[in-house]
């Protein structure tokens, strides 16, 4: 894409933009060569890499590189046996931590997370910890190599502190000796030339047994090293020779580890650089709220939105422009500092963002066409080049372009044909406009004439925009309205800023009057848009206060069916309870009255404990009358369906209502005597069927998960063994439970004997047998319930 485009539509400044958020210089150097590409799969890639670092910043904070630097020259020397001071390995180290930290913060956190383009490249760095940590352990600052680097050095400086010791013992003993109180000038210990030393008065220099080494500027004091500590400074002095031979020996020691890992830190290099940059575009696109443009290869434009990324973010306005679909050709009008070249600048510079990889501040599912090229020529006050307002200039600047051109390309003229006669300009405006449209070329145009806005109103593939204009407050709104002719609002505006009236009606009168009548056309469109603008506005209300009392409505009808839910479901939790409750006091009554009639002594007990369950279940059924939530039928007839609900079980009328209510009822093998209060139409159109095992299946569910699929009788009475027996039986019945066991033992065989009578003449007994190997042999009966 040719320099001078990326100049005119200031490219440079996003990429000025871009390189702020670098954190390398590595990044930057990267960013310096940013262009854009015409390779579709390229700038795909390029902008999911771009969306990826968007999600993974705001997921997890922004990705610090603080330490990334160019080794390039460091690997390079200690490939050929250099050796690197202090401060370089300390870069090494650094280098390699933010390596470590990098590949750790591409790590995914949950199986959520998917950053399949981003996650390869952090997957690809190499982390070195043990020579990241050599390094911090060797040299915990800038300025020293800590004693732990090797014994060697430990023990070095160990005889160090040692002979400083001693040496230090000495001269206090000499600062702080009668003999010498008279020859010191101070009572101080200094060093010189690296040796320590006293200071003498000038007059006992003679007198003092030692090594002078320096005198002060006034030649009163000299610096004597004592004869006593002579040999303990040139021991520091060769240990501090040692010292330094082993410092250095370190120092190559880790530089060659540097160069056993060199390959690795390179790689790490490029590929932390490329990191540094596809961040830098992340960051930038969270600053300018930028958004993933699509793109096509048909020359498509739809940016949806548009918000120029070098203005103001607070005071710039949105605009949509689109072309390429229904016209190829956008030919925009209207007054100065409008808005024009602004449009015509968003346009080219999101085109080339795109395509460099960069997010464009607009709204999501802008779209994007790939171009090969991007030719523009502005030339107003807001141009980079100020000597391209000219007439010649831009010719000069347009022959170029026509000359470069190729259908697949994106053209920019701003002011086509300005800066010569308004007749000449206007016709080769035209022409050049013509000659664009043939060969398909995309192309957006600024300019006053009026011309240019008739030959758009009847050419197909040509459609007119403007930016609008406020007349009232003599300021533009700075919108693009694709599809109206703009206005020049000259009359208007000198108007409102006190030009006499008389003189703009004689301006009127030079104007022709199809001049004047297409005005007054432009006019009409003004206002039949900004009144279809107001009527789209009220219906879009409308549309929201009717969507928003449906979903209100929709809300009340849910609150209420919860509401008719819960009491319904409250309702069959009391009556299960009830009915639990009632089936347990009549197996209790049952039983009792069994015991009463194999005792054949006491009817009138066994009537009571009759009446008993009648009261009882006369109770529960008033109770669940009271708990309905159905409609009793008024009227049944004989045929009519049913559903019987203390039974949970359908059926069919065969005897109507008598007086009391009750009605007899065919239920599958069943008939049975139900009163009316607990019936309800039966409206589903299922086939009637018998299903035993789902006789008051609402008992049935609540026995089932504690029902027992065997029963021991084993050391019971016969009649206490019965009694046992003949409740498990219900129990295993309504709960669905079959085949069951009983164990009675082997014994004697009384035991058996009973149960096998009691089975026999049992209802609901299908079958029964002994046990067979492995079951318990004669010890248990398997019992089929039908």
């Amino acid at each position: 894409m040719n320099s001078k485009t990326l100049r005119v539509l200031e490219f440079n400044k996003i990429v000025d933009m871009l390189r702020q958020y670098a954190s390398s210089d590595l990044g930057k150097s990267i960013v310096d060569k940013l262009e854009p590409s015409t390779d579709i799969q390229e700038i795909s890639l390029n902008q999911k890499e771009t969306s990826e670092a968007v999600s993974m910043i705001l997921k997890k904070g922004s990705l610090g590189l603080g330490g990334l630097r160019d080794v390039g020259e460091y690997i390079k020397r200690v490939n050929i046996s250099g050796v690197l001071n202090i401060e370089e390995l300390i870069h090494i180290g650094d280098f390699l931590r933010v390596s470590r930290r990098a590949k750790d913060y591409g790590k995914s956190e949950s199986k959520n997370d998917s950053f399949p383009v981003l996650e390869p490249q952090f997957n690809a760095i190499e982390t070195v910890n043990d020579l990241e940590r050599e390094i911090e352990r060797c040299i915990p600052s800038p300025n020293e190599i800590a004693d732990d680097a090797s014994r060697a050095l430990r023990e070095i400086r160990r005889n160090i502190k040692i002979a400083n010791d001693r040496i230090k013992e000495q001269l206090n003993s000499i600062i702080h000796s009668n003999t010498y109180k008279n020859m010191l000038q101070e009572a101080v210990i200094t060093i010189r030339n690296e040796r320590y030393c006293v200071p003498i008065k000038q007059e006992y220099k003679n007198a003092f047994s030692g090594l002078i080494h320096d005198q002060s500027a006034t030649g009163a004091t000299v610096f004597i090293e004592p004869i006593s500590v002579v040999q303990l400074n040139n021991k520091i002095k060769e240990l501090h020779n040692k010292e330094k031979v082993e410092i250095e020996r370190i120092l190559a020691l880790l530089s060659s580890r540097v160069a056993d890992n060199g390959e690795i830190i390179l790689s790490n290099a490029d590929i932390l650089a490329h990191i540094d940059f596809v961040f830098a575009k992340g960051e930038l696109s969270i600053k300018m709220n930028g958004v993933e443009p699509r793109f096509n290869t048909k020359g498509y434009v739809n940016i949806k939105r548009a918000r120029h990324p070098l203005l103001d973010s607070k005071t710039v306005v949105a605009t949509d422009i689109y072309i390429g679909k229904k016209f190829n050709t956008l030919l925009i009008t209207g007054p100065n500092t409008g808005g024009k070249t602004v449009s015509l600048k968003t346009l080219g510079l999101f085109t080339i963002m795109g395509q460099a990889g960069l997010h464009i501040s607009a709204f999501d599912n802008s779209e994007l066409a790939v171009f090969d090229d991007v030719f523009a020529d502005i030339g107003d006050e807001q141009s980079i080049e100020q000597s391209l307002s000219t007439f010649s200039s831009h010719m000069t600047n347009i022959v170029r372009i026509l000359d470069n051109i190729t259908p697949n390309c994106l053209v920019l003229l701003d002011e086509l044909g300005a800066g010569t006669d308004p007749t000449e300009g206007a016709a080769l405006a035209i022409s050049i406009i013509k000659y664009l449209h043939a060969l398909g070329v995309r192309t957006a145009v600024t300019t006053h004439y009026s011309e240019l806005k008739v030959f758009a109103l009847t050419t197909d593939g040509i459609e007119n925009a403007s930016c609008e204009f406020d007349v009232e407050t003599l300021r533009p709104t700075y919108k693009l309205l694709i599809g109206v002719p703009g206005k020049s609002n000259a009359f208007a505006i000198s108007q409102r800023l006190g030009l006499p009236e008389y003189i703009i009606n004689e301006a009127k009168e030079v104007l022709s009057h199809e001049d004047l009548r297409f005005e007054d056309v432009i006019t009409d469109l003004e206002i039949s848009r900004k009144s279809l603008i107001i009527e789209q506005e009220k219906a879009e209300e409308y549309r929201k206060e009717a969507q928003r009392l449906k979903s209100e409505a929709q809300k009340q009808r849910n609150r209420l069916d919860e509401q008719r839910e819960k009491i319904i479901r409250e309702a069959n939790e009391k009556a299960r309870a009830l009915i639990s409750d009632a089936k347990d006091e009549a197996d209790s009554i049952i039983k009792e009255m069994r015991k009463l009639q194999k005792e054949s002594t006491n009817t009138q007990a066994l009537e009571e404990q009759r009446g008993k369950l009648k009261d009882k279940m006369s109770k529960v059924e008033s109770k669940l009358a009271t708990r309905k939530t159905y409609k009793v039928p008024d009227k049944l007839v004989k045929g009519d369906r049913v559903k019987i609900h203390s039974l949970n079980q359908r059926g069919i009328v065969s005897v109507p209502p008598n007086k009391n209510g009750d009605v007899i009822i065919k239920a599958g093998i069943m008939t049975v005597t139900v009163n009316i209060k607990d019936l309800s139409l039966d409206t589903s159109e299922e086939q009637l069927t018998y299903e035993p095992k789902k006789f008051a299946n609402n008992i049935s569910r609540k026995k089932r998960s504690n029902v027992s699929a065997e029963v021991d009788l084993r050391g019971m009475l016969s009649l206490e063994a019965l009694d046992k027996l003949d409740k498990y039986l219900d129990d295993v019945y309504l709960a669905g439970v079959s085949p069951v066991t009983i164990i009675h033992g082997k014994g004697t065989g009384a035991l058996r004997k009973a149960v096998h009578e009691y089975l026999r003449g049992n209802p609901r007994v299908k079958s029964y047998r002994l046990g067979q190997y492995g079951e318990g042999e004669a010890g248990v009966t398997i019992v089929e319930l039908k």
